[in-house]
């Protein structure tokens, strides 16, 4: 405690990403005195510098050069795309430049104190930030996030790329082995793919996106699978030999190909939080072997003045989370009352098709025993889908047998990302199907295809024939 300091805050908030600087604004907003701590020179963490936002940008182009080519089918017919990379990425770069520019910008406007710089724990009120000296603080925040899951057999070689290193766009390798069918990994293959490599996806698991409706994820898989070189579910990875021609892998499992050879690899494995590289012990925090910090419903640690948020608190490890938990803790810093009541929390990949879902999964239902009714509505009975030249979406939902409240959504199809919104605030706000279907969607539109599936389950649609209910 006698540690000199060169700066004194109400709170410190250790981590720039959505999360950190969510909890930092708030924070000042409500009169805090705040000091952000973030590793990079910029904010937004990885979700806006080398994650989310990049890939995104890069997703969109993926879509248009699918749709030129879908489109010269129906008769509009375009020239061969030419793919100028350099000008790609720079428009890929410009983005998040353009997004983290303006969080310098707010942060500035709210008199919150940026240090760049790795902090770490020196004490339960003393945070030392590599080249800025040190911090005292009557709360702190832990938004430190997460880092890729690096494979133990996998040779350390810059033709092995993780999501970072792959949204950055160096090049277009001919041959571009994906390991891991997860969200991040089959994003990462629509774009490549897209953009002309030769894409294979392994999955240890005997599906994409282990965890999601199989039903959600079919209509995904068929349309990568008429992209992509190969997809093996149910393959591991034995032995990777760098070689002069590229990297040679060897594969085991039921249906494991021969040996082949690539490119290069992107490693999606998932990833890992980084709570382990904080000195928390210092602090009193507990970490656990897996870097994960355990917190209450106020975000809290076992240190009642230090909360945590976000991807080191544990999964889903997702931005909008991080950005609701983010303003629970810094109000309950500030003084406020207030806990972590979400009820729901969505989710989304943004591949073409887009597979989104919020609440219970069939998956996990089954899994564990709960009691649910269910009801579909097959976008091909859309004419909004119809006319995008896109039918092979679905719009399902899972309702109590017992209450008739919603439980779950699941959508795959063009735009699920955005339709999901709806069906989230449906199910925290105890929305039964006859609420949904009585709301007047706009027709036509893909909305329409939630307010089908309620009445799909209430027995009053008209656009499919399903029989006289009750």
């Amino acid at each position: 405690m006698n540690q000199s300091v060169d700066l004194n805050v109400d709170l410190v908030v250790i981590g720039g990403g959505p999360g950190g600087y969510t909890a930092a604004f708030r924070a000042a907003d409500l009169g805090m005195s705040v000091a952000l701590v973030e590793k990079r020179n910029v904010l937004g963490g990885v979700c806006l510098n080398a994650g989310c936002i990049p890939s995104k940008a890069l997703l969109q182009a993926a879509k248009l050069l699918e749709e030129v080519a879908e489109w010269n089918e129906r008769g509009l017919e375009f020239g061969k795309p030419v793919i100028k990379l350099d000008r790609l990425r720079d428009w890929k770069d410009s983005v998040v430049s353009k997004l983290a520019g303006g969080l310098s910008g707010l942060a500035s406007k709210r008199g919150v104190k940026v240090l760049s710089g790795e902090g770490v724990f020196a004490g339960p009120n003393i945070l030392e930030v590599a080249g800025q000296g040190s911090v005292r603080f009557n709360k702190a925040i832990i938004a430190v996030g997460s880092r890729p899951v690096r494979l133990p057999f996998l040779p350390d070689h810059p033709g092995i790329m993780d999501s970072t290193s792959a949204l950055a766009l160096e090049d277009l390798p001919k041959r571009l082995l994906v390991l891991g069918g997860g969200v991040i990994g089959l994003e990462m293959a629509s774009i490549y793919a897209s953009l002309g490599s030769e894409v294979s996806v392994a999955e240890l698991t005997d599906g994409l996106l282990p965890g999601c409706d199989r039903d959600l994820v079919r209509p995904l898989e068929k349309r990568l699978g008429a992209r992509l070189k190969a997809i093996m579910t149910g393959t591991r990875v034995k032995a990777v030999e760098t070689l002069q021609e590229g990297f040679k892998v060897v594969f085991e499992g039921a249906k494991a190909p021969s040996p082949q050879i690539y490119d290069r690899i992107l490693s999606a494995a998932g990833r890992r939080p980084n709570g382990d590289g904080l000195h928390a012990d210092k602090a009193g925090v507990n970490v656990d072997a897996q870097g994960f910090i355990k917190v209450d419903s106020a975000q809290r640690t076992n240190v009642p003045h230090i909360f945590a948020i976000g991807d080191v608190v544990g999964n889903p490890m997702l931005a909008h989370k991080a950005s609701y938990e983010a303003k629970i803790a810094a109000e309950l810093a500030s003084g406020m009352h207030v806990t972590n009541s979400a009820k729901v929390i969505p989710s989304v990949v943004y591949t073409d098709p887009e597979v989104a879902w919020v609440g219970l999964n069939e998956t996990a239902a089954k899994r564990d025993g709960i009691a649910f009714e269910k009801a579909t509505f097959p976008w091909m009975a859309s004419g909004r889908s119809l006319t995008m030249g896109r039918d092979e979406g679905v719009t399902k939902i899972l309702v109590d047998p017992v209450t008739r409240a919603l439980l779950g959504v699941g959508i795959v199809g063009p735009h699920a990302g955005d339709l999901i919104a709806e069906a989230t605030l449906a199910i925290e706000t105890g929305c039964e199907p006859g609420d949904v279907g009585l709301t007047i969607h706009p027709h036509p539109s893909l909305s329409e295809t939630f307010a089908f599936a309620a009445e799909a389950y209430e027995g009053t649609l008209t656009e499919l024939y399903i029989g006289r209910k009750g």
